[in-house]
C-alpha cells in the first residue's frame, strides 16, 4: 500500500522538478534572449567595443567634471550588485547625519559659487544602493560646475540633460531621471 503512494509521489516530484527547474526557466531565458536582448545580457554599454557599466548598475563618480550619481551603501566596495543593500539607518542615526554632511560639504567645495539646495538624491543612497539614476533637479543642480570645469555653456549642458532624460514608467509612475553613466558618456563624447 505504501509502495502505491511512495512511488506516484516520487514520480511526480521529478516530473514537476524537471518541468519547473529545467524546462521552464531554459525557455523563459530563451524567450529573453530573443525579444530582450539588451536587459538579458546585462544592459551593457560598450565604449570602444568593450564592456564599460550598465545602465541598470550606479557607478562612483567623484571627478567634478562629471555628474555624480547617488550614494551607495554597499559593501565591501561601492556599487557591489552583488551586495545589493541600503544604508538601513533612521534619519536620526549620527552616521547618517555625517555622511550627508560630507557629500554636502563635497558638492560645496566643487562648487562653491553654488547656492542652491542640494537635492536630496545626491545626499543619501537608494533602497539598493545601486540606482544608475538621478533626478532632473540632481542633474540641474551640477550643470554650473560641469560646465566651468569643462568650459561649456550651462546651456549645453542642459540640453544634454534633456536630451537623455527618461520619462515617467507608462507615463504616471516615478519622477523623470537621467542615467548617470549614460550622461557623463554622453559629456566625455562632446569633448572630442
Amino acid at each position: 500500500m505504501i509502495r502505491q503512494q511512495v512511488k506516484p509521489a516520487i514520480l511526480s516530484f521529478v516530473i514537476l522538478s524537471v518541468i519547473t527547474g529545467i524546462l521552464y526557466p531554459l525557455f523563459i531565458t530563451g524567450v529573453a534572449r530573443v525579444f530582450f536582448h539588451h536587459q538579458a545580457t546585462g544592459s551593457l554599454i560598450y565604449r570602444d567595443g568593450k564592456p564599460i557599466g550598465s545602465s541598470l548598475i550606479g557607478q562612483p563618480f567623484d571627478d567634478p567634471q562629471y555628474f555624480w550619481g547617488r550614494l551607495s551603501a554597499t559593501s565591501p566596495v561601492f556599487f557591489n550588485a552583488a551586495a545589493s543593500s541600503g544604508a538601513n539607518v533612521g534619519p536620526r542615526n549620527p552616521a547618517l547625519i555625517a555622511a550627508v554632511n560630507n557629500r554636502i560639504k563635497a558638492l560645496r567645495s566643487a562648487d562653491p559659487g553654488n547656492q542652491d539646495s542640494v537635492p536630496v538624491d545626491l545626499v543619501t543612497s537608494s533602497a539598493s544602493g545601486l540606482d544608475p539614476h538621478i533626478s532632473l533637479a540632481a542633474a540641474y543642480y551640477q550643470a554650473p560646475r560641469i560646465a566651468r570645469v569643462r568650459g561649456m555653456t550651462q546651456e549645453s549642458v542642459k540640453s544634454m540633460i534633456s536630451a537623455h532624460r527618461q520619462g515617467r514608467w507608462l507615463g504616471v509612475l516615478g519622477e523623470p531621471v537621467v542615467n548617470v553613466l549614460e550622461l557623463n558618456l554622453a559629456l566625455d563624447a562632446h569633448k572630442k
